[in-house]
């Protein structure tokens, strides 16, 4: 069988919670344009991450990946941190 090449979503955003264990709460901001009015208004939705080593802080900027379910609500893995 051949080996399926996987492009797994990934998205930046700002960590605003670490207090679980191994575990991050990340909020990715967004800008939408209002289809009547024509203007530009921000959304934001959080995702919870797994961060292994435990190393994003509050306010860091992270790079996180789509991956397989790791719990009810976590199926995103920590890839990198831009500090």
């Amino acid at each position: 069988m051949d080996a399926k090449k996987i492009n797994a979503r990934t998205f930046s955003g700002t960590v605003v919670s670490n207090a679980m264990q191994k575990t991050i709460t990340v909020r990715v901001d967004a800008k939408k344009l209002h289809e009547k009015y024509q203007k530009y208004y921000r959304v934001s939705k959080k995702y919870h991450v797994h961060d292994e080593k435990g190393e994003a802080k509050v306010g860091d900027t992270v790079v996180f990946a789509e991956t397989r379910p790791m719990s009810k609500t976590k199926r995103w893995k920590l890839v990198a941190v831009q500090k």
